[in-house]
C-alpha cells in the first residue's frame, strides 16, 4: 500500500514577517503603558504563530484515498498525476489555473501536483496540490492507482 504524508508548515520567513506585529503593538500601546505594549505584543505574536501552525494543511495518501486539506477523493477516481516545479508550477498556479479545479495552493510550497479527476459527475476537472515534494507525491499517487498495488503479491 502506498503512503505519503506531508504537513505544509509555513516557511521560517513567515514567522519573521509575523514578528512585525511586535513593534507595531508596542508602538500602539506605548501611550497607555509600555508594559501593556509588551504584553499585547507577546500575546498577538504567539497567537499569530499558533494560527500559522494550526492552519497548516496536510496532504496525505493512505488506504487508496488522497487527502488535500479537508478534501478527499479515492485514487480510483484519479488519472495520471503530474509534478510541476519552477516556472511550470507558477504557470499552473496562475495563468493556466482552471477556476473549476479543486486547488490547495500554499504560498510557501512552490511545487505542485496536478491530478485529473475521472469522475464525470465531479465538477472539478482536476486537483492542483501545493507540495514541497511534487515528484514523490505524483509517484505515490500513480503507484496507488495501479491495480497490482492493491492486490497482495503471491
Amino acid at each position: 500500500m502506498t503512503h505519503f504524508h506531508e504537513r505544509l508548515w509555513p516557511s521560517p520567513m513567515m514567522f519573521i514577517a509575523t514578528a512585525l506585529v511586535i513593534p507595531a503593538s508596542i508602538l500602539v500601546m506605548f501611550p497607555i503603558s509600555l508594559l501593556a505594549g509588551y504584553i499585547v505584543a507577546a500575546v498577538l505574536y504567539l497567537g499569530c504563530v499558533a494560527l500559522l501552525l494550526l492552519m497548516a494543511p496536510t496532504v496525505s495518501l493512505n488506504d487508496g484515498e488522497l487527502r488535500a486539506g479537508r478534501a478527499r477523493i479515492p485514487v480510483t477516481m484519479l488519472g495520471e498525476a503530474e509534478a510541476f516545479i519552477g516556472e511550470e508550477a507558477a504557470q499552473k498556479r496562475g495563468p493556466e489555473l482552471n477556476a473549476r479545479a479543486y486547488f490547495l495552493i500554499n504560498g510557501w510550497a512552490k511545487q505542485v501536483v496536478q491530478v485529473p479527476v475521472l469522475d464525470e459527475n465531479d465538477p472539478a476537472p482536476y486537483w492542483l496540490i501545493s507540495t514541497r515534494r511534487a515528484k514523490e507525491l505524483a509517484a505515490a499517487i500513480n503507484r496507488s492507482r495501479r491495480p497490482e498495488t492493491l492486490k497482495p503479491r503471491g
